[in-house]
Order: structure tokens, then sequence, then C-alpha cells
């Protein structure tokens, strides 16, 4: 279909410096988990969002010198002339498709660790690490500031020879030029501290050194913070940050501007929603006649015409969404809008670089696998095969199959037994602050709908009679998972005693809408979302909530998906109590043991009610039914596979991976033992 002429304007070319972007989108310096530790899987990824139309590419932060090493966390690296080659791979994939290629050139000040080189941290003044690490940095002398522009210098002439288009000046989120422009850590009394002027001082000549080694042959931006850190700046966009825009207004060729620290720039949907940053960046363009580029987790093409036509924005800034569709602006510009896979904003990318893999996607499940699995998001093998498939059961991992099985070719037959689909997703969608999660729902029924050889059968529920005489060549069985509801879990292999008694339910019960008296207990054995959701759940039903849980914190995982501290402070304000590092020792009648996690000592609380959020089982006795006796099948069935929770209860990310790896893998021979490539040390002489 020709493109919606409404969105024309996103598609204008934008001079940045010597350099013109093809189109309004950019995808802004975002981790990946990846860095130079995974140099072709990140090159490959980064090639397929240039391939999706993406007119700016860029890297993560990329460190300009070993006093800023982030190890164990990926970065990228351009410490010597070593580091040229690795990230050449980048830009050469994403000029393949006329893309432009970025270096976010990082220097981290007290806002890294050094793990790796044993370097000391420099900052403005001596300041602690902003990690818990027994560390602390020491105050930059004037030789230390005239190393650190050297640093940025040379580091900008090696992004030039790896081919770079665009090469960074990073003053944003908390990083050491930012220490330099807070008064809460800068302190200084010589010309880079004081006055707002002297403490920009050092961004301004970041900014010239940067200009002077890349002269013509690449653009200079700048990412600045335009917000409040939490405490560690008293910068505000209403007071000093215009200032400092105005200053050093016309300097770079693009203004990359973004508000607060990670927690706050890449808030989950659960807490923000699209163009959530608005009110904070909007100031910039008045101030500057050079491009702007911002982020607000866009998805929506309306939303981003609005942006630059109302002078917000010059160019649509994206992470979450580029990882979530690589292929967003084709889709738009191709007429096909209603194809975008759209962020759910969820988050589990964030967290996947937080715990050291490289990135994944609940909505895509190609993410990471463009390289080391040769997988594409819009591109699929055919089908070899004249078989026909049934799956049963519509959750995340079954849509997927069938979708990625019917984009194949195959004829595919979809068999639900409630009536709505979506099994998981649509019930936890239901829950406060996750209406977006339905969107995993939302674009598979939308694409199989599309879908002439795929065939979905609602409130329809199958037994192990109705599976062997339906005829179908292969069976797959994506039935899910259930709450379980002993109690056993993490932090007791046993059964708790008491839990048995009806007074006691689990996330399903709360899911299903059934009626749970308070007051009651949430014992939240689980470290994700669900524990803090389904509380909240039942206080907006009006009960009297306590969430115990083992762990120190709530929800405890959600650190990595930068969630965690709104998901407590939430809770707090919702009036829910709190109680932390305790186990679940026996449930009573209208009373809960507990035991402290360190000296179980026991403690005693009201509760009509108990709420476990513990292990998942497995929906599998289908499948034990189907392939207990190999007799009985009928003739003709090949394979009955298990896929998703049905297999191994996990993220709503792994069930769809799971479902898209079998719809990949259907037809194939067996994968070998290791099924994709690794990076690896090749050792050579020295």
């Amino acid at each position: 279909m020709p493109r919606d002429p409404r969105y024309d304007v996103l598609f204008e070319p934008v001079k940045i410096g010597p350099k013109t972007a093809k189109n309004r989108f950019y995808q802004v310096p975002h981790c990946t988990g990846m860095g130079s530790g995974y140099p072709h899987t990140l090159a490959a990824m980064r090639g397929m969002k240039a391939a999706g139309g993406w007119a700016v590419v860029n890297t993560e932060y990329c460190s300009i010198h070993p006093s800023s090493d982030d190890t164990p966390f990926a970065h990228c690296r351009l410490w010597n002339d070593d580091d040229i080659r690795d990230l050449a791979l980048m830009t050469d994939a994403v000029h393949a498709d006329g893309a432009l290629a970025g270096c976010e050139l990082w220097h981290g000040g007290r806002v890294t660790m050094n793990r790796y080189s044993r370097q000391g941290l420099l900052a403005p003044r001596e300041l602690a690490s902003a990690f818990v690490e027994p560390v602390q940095a020491r105050r930059m002398d004037k030789q230390d500031i005239r190393n650190l522009l050297h640093w940025q210098g040379e580091a900008a002439e090696r992004a030039v020879i790896a081919g770079f288009d665009i090469v960074y000046v990073y003053a944003g989120h908390a990083y050491l030029p930012m220490q330099f422009l807070s008064r809460l850590t800068n302190d200084r009394t010589d010309e880079y501290g004081g006055s707002l002027q002297n403490r920009a001082r050092l961004i301004r000549e970041m900014i010239e050194e940067t200009r002077a080694a890349v002269g013509d042959k690449a653009a200079v931006a700048v990412r600045l913070n335009v917000g409040e850190l939490a405490g560690f700046t008293d910068l505000t966009a209403e007071r000093e940050v215009r200032e400092v825009v105005a200053m050093l207004a016309e300097l770079p060729d693009l203004w990359d501007v973004q508000y607060g620290d990670y927690h706050i720039d890449a808030r989950s949907s659960r807490f923000a929603r699209e163009a959530a940053q608005e009110p904070y960046v909007a100031f910039v363009k008045s101030v500057t006649s050079k491009p702007v580029v911002g982020v607000g987790r866009f998805t929506s093409p309306d939303t981003m015409v609005s942006q630059v036509r109302r002078g917000i924005l010059d160019f649509i800034g994206a992470a979450r969404p580029s990882i979530a569709d690589p292929f967003l602006p084709k889709k738009i510009e191709e007429g096909r809008p209603e194809d975008i896979r759209e962020c759910i904003g969820c988050n589990v990318c964030i967290a996947s670089d937080y715990y050291g893999v490289p990135l994944r996607c609940t909505q895509n499940p190609t993410m990471g696998e463009e390289w080391r699995r040769g997988w594409h998001p819009e591109i699929i093998a055919p089908k070899t095969s004249g078989d026909t498939v049934l799956i049963v059961g519509a959750g995340p991992a079954g849509l997927e199959c069938a979708r990625a099985l019917g984009q194949r070719g195959y004829d595919v037959h979809l068999a639900e037994a409630t009536k709505e689909l979506g099994g998981r997703v649509t019930l936890e969608s239901r829950l406060p602050g996750l209406g977006e999660w339905a969107r995993v729902r939302d674009y598979r029924v939308g694409q199989l709908e599309k879908m002439a050889n795929v065939t979905i059968y609602r409130d329809s529920r199958m037994g192990a009679a109705e599976v062997r005489e339906s005829g179908f060549a292969h069976v797959v069985l994506a039935t899910g998972s259930r709450w379980g509801r002993d109690g056993a879990g993490r932090s007791s292999f046993a059964p708790i005693p008491g839990a048995d008694r009806p007074q006691v339910f689990t996330p399903d019960d709360v899911l299903a809408g059934r009626a749970i008296p308070g007051p009651v207990l949430v014992y939240d054995d689980d470290p994700y979302y669900m524990g803090g959701a389904v509380a909240e759940e039942l206080r907006k039903r009006g009960q009297p909530v306590t969430l115990v849980t083992p762990a120190a914190l709530v929800s405890e995982w959600t650190v990595g998906s930068q969630e965690q501290p709104y998901i407590q402070a939430r809770l707090i304000e919702a009036g829910i109590d709190i109680v932390v590092s305790h186990r679940l020792a026996t449930v009573g009648a209208g009373e809960a043991e507990l035991v402290c996690a360190f000296t179980e000592r026991p403690r005693t609380i009201a509760a009509r009610s108990v709420v476990l959020v513990s292990l998942r089982m497995p929906n599998d006795a289908l499948y034990h039914e189907l392939t207990s006796d190999s007799a009985a099948l009928a003739e003709g069935i090949k394979s009955v596979t298990r896929v998703g929770d049905c297999l191994v209860p996990g993220t709503i990310a792994a069930a769809v991976q799971d479902g898209h790896r079998y719809a990949r893998e259907f037809d194939d021979p067996p994968p070998e033992e290791v099924p994709f490539r690794r990076e690896r040390i090749m050792l050579t002489p020295l």
C-alpha cells in the first residue's frame, strides 16, 4: 500500500552538520548486552535496524579510556587502534542500507567500576562510587582534565577511521560531564567550578576537541540530560539546563536530549506512557537552530508526526521501539502501520543487558539472534512439506508459533479452550499498569486474521481423544502453566504447612476475579512482577494487604528492568504493608507465622486470606497422556511437542521465543548440539 500522506513529514531528509539523514527515524544509543565482547552479534543487530529503515543507528556507550571501564556490563571500547576493527563491522552493516552510524563516546567518572582495568575513578571532586563498590573517585587535577580531552579527541579520530558519521559528546544521564555540571558533585573553585559557565566549560571543551578531531568527516552530537537525577544533580529544565543549552546551542551539529537517569529515562509502561518526556525536552528547540532528537517510547505514527509538527523534535528517537520492531519505519513507509510490533514497555531488554546477556525482547523473538541463528524479524523460510499442524493453546507461545508457521505457509489449526485468545497475557494485562502487555496478543491475533491458511477455534477444549482423532500430522501443546498451591518455591523446597487450607489462594484465583477476603497476606516467593501486581490489585479492591517476601526487596529481579524503586514506592503509596527478608512458615486459622530469613525468629500476623506466589507448574497432563501410550496415537501423527510455559514456565518473552523457535526449526533436521554460532576468542601468536 502507498504511504499515508499524513506521515510524509517523517520521511523528510534532515541535515546533521556535514551529513544528511534520509528520514527522521533515529535509533538513539542504547545498551545491548553485546558491546565489544560480541562484535558480530552487535553488527548484525544494528545492521538489521538500518535494513528496517532507521536513518541513524548508534552504538551503545563506548568507552574512551581504561579509566572508564564498566565491566561486567557490556559496552564498546575505543581505547586504542586495536578496537577499530570490531566497530567497523557495525558501520559496514549500517552503511549497507544507507543509514548513518553514530558512536556514543563515554566516560563514566564516578558512575563506573573499573573492575577490569583496576584504574582509579575520576570525578570533579572526591566522591563515592555510584555502585555498591568499596571504592571512591579522586578529584581530577588540571592534568587529568587535559588527559580526558586528549582521550576524547583520540577516540573521536578512531571513530572516524572506523567509519562513523556521527560522534558523540556524552553529557547525559549521570556520567562525568554531568558531574562537572552539577553543583552537588562539583565544588571546585577553579575555572571548572563555581558559575554555570565554568561548570559547563568541560562540555564546551569536549565539543571543541571532538570537532577538531573529526573535522568535516563526521557530525558532532551532544547527548544531554535535561532533568533531575534523583539526588545526583540539582539541574532542572526550568532553571540551569535551559541556560546550558542556550550557552552551547550552536556548537554541536545535533542535540540528543533525555530526561533523568536510566531508571527515569527508560521507565516501563507500568509507570510511564508514550511521549512522557515531552514536558521536559520541549524547550530545547526554542534555544537552538540545530536538529533535536528525543525519546518517549514512540510507537504511534500519529504521535511521531505530532512531535515534529508541533516543533518538539526534529528526529523521532527510539531505543526500545527499535528493538521490538527494527522495521517500524519501513512499515509506516509502506502503508502498513498495523503490522508494527509495538513495544510493550516491559523492559526485559534492559534487564537482559543488566544481567549480562545479549538483548532479548518480549515482542521480537529474533532480537539478538540475527547473527548467531541467522534469524530475520520479517523473513522466514517457506514451508518444506505439506504437513498440517495442530496447536493446542492460544497463549503467547501458541499464538507466536501459529503466526510464524502460518507465515511459512503451513496449514495451521489453533485450538483455544476459552473464548478469549492470549492466555496469560490477556489475564495479566488486566492487572494494574500492565495494560500495554496486551499488545503481545493483539499483534499476533491481527497477523493471524490475515492468514487464510490458519484456522482459529475458540472455546474448543481438546482432550487426548480429540487430539488423536483430529488427524493432524504434528501436535504442538502450548497449554501454559498454573501457579502452585502448596507454597514450595525458591525459599522452601517443601510444601508450607497449612497451604491446603481453604483460605489459601494463588494468582490464578486473583486473575479469575475470585473474591479474596481481607486482611490478605501476599507471599511473594517469585522475584519478578506478579507478587507486587497482585498486591496492588487486591488493595485496589479495597482489601488490607501485607506483602511478605524472603528477598531484601520487593520484586527483586526488577532491579535489572529499572522498575524496582517504582514498584516498591507504588505499593507503599497504596497503603500496602511490606515485610522483607521473611519466609512464610505456616498458615493458620486467621493468621500466618513468618520467620526471619536470617535469624529464624518467628513473627505472627493476621491474615484471613493468603495468596501464594511461588512456583508455576506446567499444564502438561495432555502431553503425558498422549505420549504415554504410543500405540494409542492415531496413525499419521508424527510428533507431539510442548512449547512455552507448558514445557518450562518462565517469562512471556521466553514463551514467545520458544514458540517462534519451534516454528523456525519445524521440518528441519535436528539442530546441532550447540544450535547457534558463538563469538570466540581466537588465539594468535603475540
